[in-house]
């Protein structure tokens, strides 16, 4: 039986996966500062998880994503919100959205990997990573919402809860992130050091 190909990361790989991870752990320490009481807070997470879509690539981008993820489901209290981490997180009405970080940041990476590099590149990267946070987050929220914490909410009830007041500012952050993403890889590239090619 032939063996599946191991998958090899170079030191480049690991250090950016590594800086992303610790920018979505900081992200959250900031939500907590502010509006962590919220069903659904404000947060920069989204920001991060389209930036390293688009700067890393697809599958290096997920990887830092699901990181951040694991680190909390096994207990390192980097979430934004109580009880900040372990696997219990899971049942959390907000965690859907942890999940469209990891299916975003690999979409928006796929995106650019499959374009010419334009800025309507990243801004078709950054709008379609941000719909996956919603498509996954809201479902979820409505399940945990009215399956297990036994709140009747419909589907109006969750639009208002997790996307009416985050859509505009979440588009602002997605502008933002199509904007500095092409800056900084275009920086990389001026310099020699290229875009982190896909595994």
């Amino acid at each position: 039986m032939k063996m599946p190909k191991r998958v090899k990361f170079s030191s480049r790989d690991i250090t950016r996966v590594s800086l992303f991870t610790a920018l979505a752990i900081a992200s959250a320490v900031i939500v907590r500062l502010g509006t962590g009481t919220m069903v659904v807070p404000f947060s920069l997470l989204p920001m991060v998880a389209l930036l390293s879509g688009m700067i890393l690539g697809s599958k290096l981008g997920a990887v830092s994503m699901f990181i951040y993820v694991l680190l909390g489901l096994i207990g390192v209290p980097v979430f934004a919100s109580p009880p900040y981490g372990g696997f219990t997180y899971i049942l959390k009405p907000t965690f859907g959205f942890l999940l469209g970080f990891i299916l975003a940041s690999w979409l928006s990476g796929k995106v650019i990997e499959s374009g010419k590099g334009l800025l309507r590149d990243y801004f078709l990267a950054s709008l379609l990573g941000l719909l996956t946070i919603y498509l996954v987050g809201l479902p979820y929220l409505y399940l945990i919402l009215n399956f297990y914490l036994g709140k009747s909410t419909d589907v109006v009830g969750v639009l208002k809860l997790g996307f009416f007041p985050f859509i505009i500012p979440d588009v602002i952050k997605s502008i933002i992130s199509s904007l500095s993403a092409k800056a900084i890889v275009t920086r990389l590239e001026s310099i020699g050091i290229g875009k982190t090619q896909s595994l």
